[in-house]
């Protein structure tokens, strides 16, 4: 399915920028929301033939351009050539949208197999396989190829008995026929009563059912699944009953390629019915109720609707942001009020730093070095190894690990390659940049272990490449222990454990001890400052200077940084929306790197002027307390907006939530640390000291 724009006949001068559009973005629906829109017949040149081909949707081979000689010669100067590569890349950023799988085309008549994923609830936050129910089975269960961040997702992708042909509508056919035992109508109610939906998938797209937008306006909002029933009440009585959808209404819409007729599908959506109302299978339109020893007949129709959306946008409906709570300009204005804050901030650290060190390098005679006060007087201990120097070693290269893994996933999440259509993408990548990052984890904790003239660099290394990660893995085994008692399909399988094992042993410890070793290789690296034999004495601190008030009030401000974009980041996990607006989250990213960085410069510098120079310690953990304000935050989140009821699934909930917010205090907290060793170093080499 390729487009093709043929131009005219025309003088050289031409629209340039016109032509990038028409080269890169021909097809203005291949990114929702992108300023970019295809111009045609604006890009012209003088040629006699020199058709411009547009790139294929998505997942297609680059660009290719065709284009003859032309009659005149053109000398473009440097920046034109620049401007030109700038508009080439800003469209390609823009514009392209990368789902992880390459489109498939479908004749009339084809076969479409419709897949069932897990039965997931919001309410439990457990899911289950789709058979844990008594719904119709195939005569062979076969499970789809599920990646790593599948299965720990708790996807269980199997085929269905919902098949039909491409652009052959179908009418109440009958799936199959099932009584219920006692047992089996006790699992429907309970998952009833759970608010459990079915997740089906179709040419990769999930199956969703049309709600009402909560602010009236127009549109499609789609919710993500179907019910599996729901507790009604017969007319004249009082009790209530539980009630199957046992009737399914798909609609399959495809956009047709006119040339070929081939089609490709563009959305999948369900209307959820009580019974089959055209042949009348029941010979009434009683809704079925799910009781033992009652059959209940499943059904499903089939329709087919042509659209105009292409297949590079068919996920933008199930993009849409659909919470009133959320607001564009709410988000940004915070992001401004943090950055004016940190500006701030910045531009008065500067400003005394700049007069403190011309005022020290102005002292001329004995007398008055001795009688000067301030940072400068602890000189001689401020380089002096901290307590637990070992343990600080291995928090910083972990963070290192961290860092960089969260950094990398961000850019590939950037350029669209873990977009939600890949499924299980982003856990995956996850997973394997952790690993491989172990590297650097293990070359910043020994460069920093020999600066600390430690001796027993095999142990450090143990430490990096087993405290974190074990300290993590025993809270997963937990939960996941929980997971299994519960029989749900969440459970990570003892292979896939096995698998994660193998990857922590056989490939992160290597790599921690291989860093390491070349960490050790280089020469250590040398204080600006000589430290003194005998510790300094340290002046009674002021109370607003205490270590736990200073530590506590520096996380306030990265975590205000994040707490909005934390808010839909919880929302895409808990209450199963898609999350992909990277290009946000990584803008906050860099707001939280500086935020960090300038807060704990700031207290530190204040620490050293009231003569403590214990701030090894204290500046990882001024950054790294916005981690108790997320874990925090996170309660607050669980009591307003979710509606977990089960003991089970609170202990889930909070076990995760605390995983989470120890990597993002190790996170913030080597970022506030680097930032106070730079300041530190910076400031004590710009000062003459005897």
């Amino acid at each position: 399915m390729r487009e093709t724009t043929s131009t005219g006949n025309a003088e050289l001068d031409f629209d340039f920028t016109a032509c990038i559009y028409d080269l890169l973005c021909e097809n203005k629906s291949i990114y929702r929301g992108s300023p970019w829109r295809s111009r045609k017949g604006d890009c012209k040149q003088k040629t006699n033939t020199h058709p411009i081909h547009s790139p294929l949707p998505l997942s297609s081979s680059p660009i290719s351009a065709t284009m003859t000689t032309t009659t005149k010669t053109f000398t473009a100067p440097p920046i034109f050539t620049f401007l030109v590569v700038l508009f080439l890349l800003v469209p390609w950023i823009h514009c392209f949208y990368l789902p992880g799988v390459a489109p498939r085309d479908f004749q009339v008549g084809d076969l479409l197999q419709v897949k069932v994923n897990k039965l997931s609830s919001t309410k439990t936050q457990l899911p289950y396989d789709y058979y844990f129910l008594s719904y119709c089975k195939p005569p062979q269960i076969m499970n789809s190829a599920e990646n790593l961040g599948e299965v720990l997702r708790g996807d269980r992708i199997e085929n269905s008995v919902y098949a039909f042909k491409m652009r052959e509508e179908q009418s109440c056919q009958i799936a199959c026929r099932k009584t219920l035992d006692a047992e089996a109508a006790k699992n429907f109610k309970e998952k009833i009563d759970d608010e459990y939906r079915v997740n089906m998938i179709l040419d990769n797209l999930p199956v969703a059912v049309i709600k009402q937008r909560k602010d009236g306006a127009e549109g499609k909002v789609y919710e993500h699944g179907f019910r599996v029933g729901f507790k009604g009440k017969y007319t004249g009585s009082n009790d209530e009953k539980y009630f199957i959808y046992n009737h399914l209404s798909f609609k399959v819409m495809y956009h047709k390629d006119l040339e070929t007729d081939s089609a490709r599908i563009v959305g999948f959506e369900d209307t959820q019915l009580i019974t089959c109302t055209k042949n009348m299978i029941h010979g009434s339109t009683v809704p079925q109720e799910v009781d033992g020893n009652k059959e209940i007949v499943f059904t499903y129709d089939v329709t087919f609707e042509e659209s105009s959306m292409k297949w590079a946008s068919r996920w933008d409906t199930y993009l849409l942001m659909n919470d009133d709570q959320i607001h564009w300009f709410s988000i940004i204005n915070s992001l401004m009020i943090v950055l004016f804050l940190s500006g701030m901030v910045a531009m008065i650290m500067m400003r005394t730093l700049y007069r403190d060190i011309a005022n020290y390098n102005q002292l001329e005679t004995q007398d008055e070095a001795q009688e000067e006060t301030g940072w400068k007087l602890v000189h001689g201990d401020v380089f002096r190894p901290p307590l637990n120097s070992n343990l600080l070693c291995v928090y910083v290269g972990t963070g290192v690990q961290v860092f960089l893994m969260t950094l990398v996933t961000m850019i590939f999440a950037l350029l669209g390659f873990l977009s939600p259509s890949n499924r299980g993408g982003l856990m995956t990548a996850m997973v394997l940049l952790w690993v491989f990052m172990g590297l650097f984890a293990g070359y910043a904790s020994a460069c920093l272990y020999k600066m600390f003239k430690g001796t027993e660099w095999k142990k450090n290394t143990l430490k990096t490449a087993f405290m974190f990660p074990g300290i993590l893995f025993g809270i997963f085994f937990v939960l996941n222990a929980l997971i299994w008692g519960e029989k749900s399909s969440g459970a990570v399988p003892f292979g896939t454990m096995f698998a994660l094992v193998v990857l922590w042993f056989g490939i992160s410890v290597p790599l921690v001890f291989i860093g390491s070793y070349l960490g050790f290789k280089k020469p250590a690296i040398e204080d600006p400052v000589k430290t003194n034999k005998i510790p300094r004495q340290i002046p009674e601190q002021a109370w607003y200077m205490k270590p736990v008030f200073s530590i506590l009030i520096g996380g306030i401000l990265p975590f205000g940084a994040v707490f909005i974009e934390l808010f839909f980041i919880l929302t895409s996990i808990w209450l199963n929306q898609f999350y992909y607006i990277f290009g946000f989250l990584f803008i906050v990213f860099v707001i939280l790197l500086v935020t960090c960085a300038e807060i704990t410069i700031v207290l530190c510098y204040f620490q050293l002027c009231s003569e403590d120079y214990h701030w090894w310690w204290r500046s990882y953990l001024t950054a790294g307390s916005s981690a108790l304000y997320l874990f925090l935050y996170s309660i607050f989140y669980f009591f307003q907006k979710l509606e977990i009821t089960k003991l089970v699934s609170g202990i889930l909930y909070l076990g995760y939530m605390l995983i989470g917010s120890y990597a993002f205090f190790v996170l913030t907290g080597t970022i506030g640390y680097y930032a106070c060793f730079w300041f530190v170093r910076k400031i004590y080499a710009s000062v003459k000291i005897d």
